[in-house]
């Protein structure tokens, strides 16, 4: 388990941040191990930032070393019977993965979900081939919940993702 870098700053995201955020989201590695896609436009990510900045539904924060944003992570929080339910997504940039990172974004984000919206339920889904990925949930308590099959297209043929929740007091 590796420490992230000692001025690695995690703070939410500010409209500023489109511009690297869109050149994180397009990062080979960052589409191959998420579901984002290179035909991205930064336009489209300014206008989630606009909309995500003023969602009281939508926490975020992003993981920021010598200016560079080298990773982002956000929850979406239910609505109705859902309202304690947590969706997570979480991405790293391709040189700065295995550093910590992740695991101090995901940090933040428990931290919101345990201790400030008092979050039942944490879900989130990842492709089966992300080893990295499902060990760093795993070790914060995420379990396997289920495989959903040929659930992602990526590189021209269909994967499986497999679906990982967290429970309070489980």
């Amino acid at each position: 388990m590796s420490k992230p870098p000692a001025d690695l700053v995690i703070r939410p995201p500010k409209l500023d941040d489109a511009h690297r955020l869109h050149q994180l989201r397009t990062l080979p590695g960052v589409m191959w191990g998420t579901m984002q896609i290179p035909s991205m436009t930064f336009d489209q990510v300014r206008r989630q930032m606009e909309s995500s900045l003023t969602d009281t539904a939508f926490h975020a924060f992003v993981a920021e070393l010598h200016g560079e944003i080298v990773g982002a992570a956000g929850m979406h929080v239910g609505n109705r019977r859902r309202a304690r339910v947590g969706d997570v997504g979480l991405s790293v940039h391709d040189l700065w993965t295995g550093q910590g990172i992740g695991r101090a974004l995901m940090q933040a984000l428990l931290d919101v979900a345990d201790n400030y919206l008092g979050l039942k339920r944490l879900e989130l889904e990842v492709i089966t081939d992300n080893e990295a990925a499902i060990q760093l949930y795993e070790s914060l308590g995420f379990k396997r919940e289920g495989i959903k099959r040929s659930s992602m297209f990526r590189g021209g043929v269909f994967v499986d993702t497999l679906m990982m929740g967290r429970v309070q007091d489980d």
